[in-house]
């Protein structure tokens, strides 16, 4: 639910917060004072459209943010969360879920599941057609979701069957093409015969013919300089030190220190000698490896960047090739299997159908039901179930909602219902009803009490209070029968301060509701409208 509301810089509101409890948040006032640009600025913290002229006169934003405690949701969120958004006059949007920054898509997304904001003309979720399935099967308990796990299943896998034949299933001569391709470029891969490590072997051989006949220079100045002086200096200093081992043991060890050295050098005389010899190329060797690298090189433009990857989508050409060679068969396997999986798809949408159908009538009486309570005993509902030819994520069954509001005419889709007074009280009805089904936690209505009064007004006060049950709700209203049922109730005023209208807020106490109420019913506060105010107080 919703904790706490936060405006900034909205219409003629400076700057006010709001904090709402659960059950039926009643919110009056007078024309003007700002209550519509409250259900405003839930339409914005919901990702609705927002206008530059909303803003503040002399401000360069608005600013919107919500407080609210969602126990279980959708996205895993647990607890307290606060989701804020902020509009400049430059355009530019900030949108925040628990401090991390989101798009206005996916702030949409996200409060699609908390908030349903119900007004005259606009409905986040019944006036969706798309909805009305999710709805309808909402009343089936658990009867049916056995049935829709086992269906997604087999639906998934329709799907990729489907796009399998799509894939291998063309005319000869389109696949006779790719074949042609396909084995052409086998067929260059295969010729090259590469090897995983061959192209930095290659590359190392090439470095060192490039500059070779710098190695060989300076192999040929360290063989001379080792030969020429270290060798020789190193054996006049062992004679020297073998006329002296015997006087002292530390002159023995340095001997032995010297002979290990002239050792040592003498091997890196003859490696030097042999690297020499290896620094030598033979110009067809060279012309071969530059050849070989330029294989690599094209292959690496066309099939990948190494020759691992090469290697790999040669496997996925000879798969590819097989694939094709043996496609009628291929085809016809997966035709006969998704013949298969189209029939027992077919048998579980039947069985959804059944219990769509079923609960589809006990859907219908219930909200005629409510209409009658709502002073619309001529109103039909009805749930139009049609099956389609072609299955869909819930099977075959397309689900509308129907009504007719006057005797004699005909039922049309719930959306196209003109009058605001008849749709309020529809939608009060099938929410009311849908009430334990509706996942959503806070509840909107703007104004629903439009175009009724006496009954029909007292009516839609019990369905409100009946709704708040499960859900939060906040309501504006003009109607004193409604205000009346509040479980808590909300002043919203205007008043000019330095020149500047702005909005503000109070939650009233129970002398001061009652006060609200009498003002509403009759427009003065005197001891008959008080009195009348109380009893209906007292009825609620």
């Amino acid at each position: 639910m919703i904790s706490t509301l936060h405006i900034k810089n909205v219409g003629i509101i400076d700057d006010i917060s709001i904090d709402f409890n659960e059950g039926l948040n009643i919110l009056t006032g007078e024309t003007g004072a700002g209550k519509t640009l409250i259900i405003d600025s839930l339409q914005i913290i919901s990702g609705g459209r927002f206008s530059k002229e909303m803003i503040r006169k002399g401000q360069d934003f608005s600013y919107v943010e919500i407080s609210m405690y969602l126990p279980e949701n959708k996205q895993n969120i647990d607890g307290n969360v606060v989701v804020s958004r902020e509009i400049y006059l430059s355009g530019r949007n900030t949108c925040k879920i628990n401090g991390r920054l989101v798009s206005v898509n996916e702030l949409k997304s996200f409060m699609k599941d908390v908030l349903d904001i119900h007004g005259q003309h606009e409905n986040q979720s019944l006036l969706d057609i798309n909805m009305h399935i999710k709805y309808l099967d909402g009343m089936s308990n658990k009867d049916i979701y056995n049935f829709k796990e086992n269906y997604s299943k087999l639906y998934q896998k329709y799907n990729e069957i489907k796009r399998e034949i799509l894939l291998n299933f063309g005319d000869d001569k389109e696949k006779q093409r790719e074949l042609d391709l396909l084995k052409y470029q086998n067929n260059e891969i295969e010729e090259a015969n590469l090897k995983i490590s061959e192209e930095d072997e290659l590359e190392n051989a090439r470095t060192k013919m490039m500059n070779s006949e710098k190695i060989s220079k300076n192999l040929c100045e360290a063989e001379s300089q080792i030969n020429d002086k270290a060798i020789d200096s190193i054996s006049l200093a062992i004679r020297a030190m073998e006329k002296i081992e015997n006087i002292d043991a530390k002159y023995g060890n340095t001997l032995n220190s010297l002979k290990s050295i002239y050792y040592d050098i003498q091997e890196l005389s003859r490696d030097l000698e042999e690297y020499n010899g290896e620094a030598y190329f033979d110009e067809n060797e060279r012309n071969k490896i530059e050849e070989r690298l330029d294989i690599i090189y094209t292959l690496k433009r066309k099939y990948g960047n190494s020759i691992e990857e090469i290697l790999k989508y040669n496997t996925e050409i000879n798969e590819r090739i097989a694939k094709i060679e043996n496609s009628e068969e291929y085809v016809n396997n997966l035709k006969n299997e998704l013949k298969q999986i189209k029939e027992e798809m077919r048998k579980v949408s039947n069985q959804m159908t059944a219990i769509r159908e079923k609960n589809a009538r006990i859907l219908e009486n219930r909200i005629n039901k409510e209409l009658a309570d709502l002073e619309m005993p001529n109103a039909t509902f009805s749930v139009k179930l049609e099956q389609e030819e072609k299955f869909g994520i819930n099977g075959l069954d397309k689900i509308e909602f129907m009504i007719s509001t006057n005797i004699g005419e005909d039922q049309k889709p719930l959306a196209k219902i003109a009058s605001g007074g008849e749709m309020s009280r529809i939608m009060l009805a099938i929410k009311n009803v849908l009430a334990d089904v509706d996942e959503v936690s806070t509840m909107v209505f703007d104004e629903i009490d439009t175009g009724i009064s006496g009954q029909a007004a007292n009516s839609v006060g019990e369905k409100l209070k009946g709704i708040a049950k499960k859900h939060q709700v906040l309501c504006v209203t003009h109607l004193a029968n409604i205000a009346a049922k509040g479980n808590y109730n909300y002043y919203i005023s205007k008043e000019a301060k330095e020149n500047r209208t702005q909005t503000s807020i109070k939650k009233l106490n129970e002398e001061e509701t009652i006060k609200e109420i009498a003002r509403i019913a009759s427009g003065n506060i005197n001891d008959i409208t008080l009195e009348h105010a109380r009893n209906l107080r007292k009825i609620a």
